[in-house]
């Protein structure tokens, strides 16, 4: 591996470490507010041009390169916290539905 390589890894490193913080925070509030769908996926996309990156070195060379395997994970991981934010805004909208109908018998 060259230095390139290595930097590029690290860098999938630190950006990966925030996302098991972030799975747990949405597991845990079970609220979707302050979440944005557009956010993930503009990350989703940028992971998966990366990923496109090592196709055409794979091409061309025919090595994968190890950095791939970093890219699945972290695209893993924000399709996890994705997936509960989905779950969490089905949530906020039967919360919400909740509210609703208890200020309707109290009026």
């Amino acid at each position: 591996m060259d230095v390139v390589q290595n930097c590029e890894i690290l860098m999938l490193v630190l950006f990966g470490c925030s996302w098991p913080f972030n799975i747990i925070k949405s597991w845990r509030s079970r609220t979707a507010r302050g979440k944005s769908i557009g956010f993930e996926v503009i990350v989703l996309v940028g992971y998966g041009f990366g990923i496109l990156g090592k196709a055409v070195t794979f091409r061309n060379t025919g090595t994968l390169p190890y950095s791939v395997w970093f890219y699945l994970l972290d695209i893993g991981m924000v399709l996890v916290d994705l997936t509960l934010v989905f779950r969490n805004k089905r949530l906020d909208k039967a919360e919400d539905l909740m509210a609703a109908k208890m200020k309707a018998k109290a009026a």
